[in-house]
């Protein structure tokens, strides 16, 4: 028997991008029933669409579950009213029923108008200024006692994205995950837009930085001579990573060994395992990475490069590291709000070899950044495709692989 039922309605371009498909399914396969009230198809590829929903279940509760779960795809309430707003009861305390955003673009409606959220990012907050000009997304911690944050779901409205005019790897349905498939096309797409990103940027254009987020296995596996060359040649502005990949890049460097192992050779060396140690031990004596090439102990590799070029870097901590190297961020909450500072202008994400890194900088981006996810277990790639967007691109090979081809086609003699 149905007992509860609510209007939803869809709008932009739902047909292509398949968002209608998905959110009457998402409906069927809750339990729940639907009535097209209204369907309006747009009749060029840039005249949008709009459908209205009668959604129908057998309970209040079971109704309020597909609403949750259709939201994200663009199901916003019909019967428009303001965003529902509770002040923070203590610093780092959210009032109940806050509203969880998605990675997607998301406004909230105050006094009648509808407000664009800034920053958003999935799985945190929306606090609204005092004024209720003004709405950002922000994390749990950052709250302070009399925040005015969104709660519920009424006054919110998701706005999902439009399939890409130009068809590439970041192109609709493109985004599936498998060690077997293909990947020189996928590269090749990847280098395609690195460099027009490089055009953008020497134009002067906003949002065309490209961020990596790595891991040490990039310098383990072989990649390290193929990433310094990307950024030198200008391709990479942010690096997000921790201890192990600046230490053994460095210590690649004064040693010609990684976790003690010879490069040249792939073979432990004696009392190889001290080499990180004491790579650290000698950049802490310098005081700093950015001293360390500059007074040109480090020469060479993606430290120095990094500095040579002015690349943000942020290295973030873990329980398990050496050392660690001076300007390592050791407080967790600090290394995110870092990462998360150094994100605006980000228009490409490449997260390398670096499962826990890969995972934070993806729930911290935009769904609007194209994000490449490269790993060797394919389980990271697929959640990073799994975040509900169809510009998130999983590849199933070695850091190294795939650094040395994106490199080659773009340029790098090796």
């Amino acid at each position: 028997m149905i007992q509860a039922q609510e209007t939803v309605v869809l709008q932009g371009h739902i047909i292509d991008s398949l968002i209608l498909a998905k959110v009457l399914d998402t409906i069927l396969m809750m339990g729940g029933t639907f009535d097209l009230s209204e369907m309006r198809i747009g009749t060029t590829r840039g005249e949008p669409s709009r459908a209205k929903i009668i959604v129908r279940a057998s309970s209040t509760a079971l109704l309020e579950e597909i609403l949750e779960a259709i939201q994200p795809h663009g199901a916003s309430i019909e019967r428009e009213s303001d965003c529902v707003l509770l002040p923070a009861p203590a610093n780092g305390v959210l009032p109940d029923m806050f509203y969880a955003t998605t990675h997607l673009p998301t406004q909230v409606r105050l006094r009648g108008r509808w407000i664009e959220v800034e920053g958003i990012e999935m799985d945190v907050a929306v606090r609204v200024d005092a004024g209720l000009t003004a709405a950002k997304a922000v994390p749990m911690g950052a709250v302070r006692r009399g925040d005015l944050i969104v709660v519920g779901r009424e006054g919110i409205r998701v706005l999902p994205l439009q399939r890409p005019k130009e068809r590439d790897v970041f192109g609709f349905m493109e985004a599936q995950v498998s060690s077997e498939r293909p990947h020189g096309h996928i590269i090749v797409d990847i280098a395609r837009r690195m460099r027009a990103l490089r055009d953008d940027r020497e134009a002067g254009k906003e949002g065309s930085d490209v961020l990596l987020a790595g891991g040490p296995a990039i310098i383990h596996a072989g990649g390290r001579e193929a990433l310094t060359w990307l950024i030198e040649s200008g391709f990479i502005q942010v690096l997000f990573g921790g201890n192990a990949l600046a230490a053994h890049d460095m210590e690649a460097h004064l040693f010609g060994t990684s976790l003690g192992y010879r490069l040249s050779a792939g073979r432990a060396v004696p009392h190889g395992h001290e080499n990180h140690l004491r790579t650290i031990n000698r950049i802490r004596a310098i005081g700093s990475i950015e001293q360390a090439v500059r007074s040109g102990v480090i020469t060479e590799g993606i430290m120095a490069a990094c500095v040579r070029r002015g690349v943000r870097i942020v290295l973030a901590g873990s329980i398990r590291d050496d050392g660690p190297l001076p300007g390592v961020i050791t407080d967790t909450m600090a290394a995110q709000a870092a990462m998360r500072a150094a994100l605006p202008g980000v228009g490409l994400a490449l997260l390398v070899a670096s499962t826990l890194h890969a995972v934070a900088t993806g729930n911290l981006l935009p769904a609007t950044v194209p994000t490449v996810c490269v790993d060797v277990n394919p389980a990271v790639p697929t959640k990073l495709a799994d975040r509900g967007s169809f510009q998130a691109v999983g590849l199933v090979m070695d850091a190294a692989s795939f650094l040395r081809e994106l490199a080659r086609e773009l340029g790098w003699k090796a």
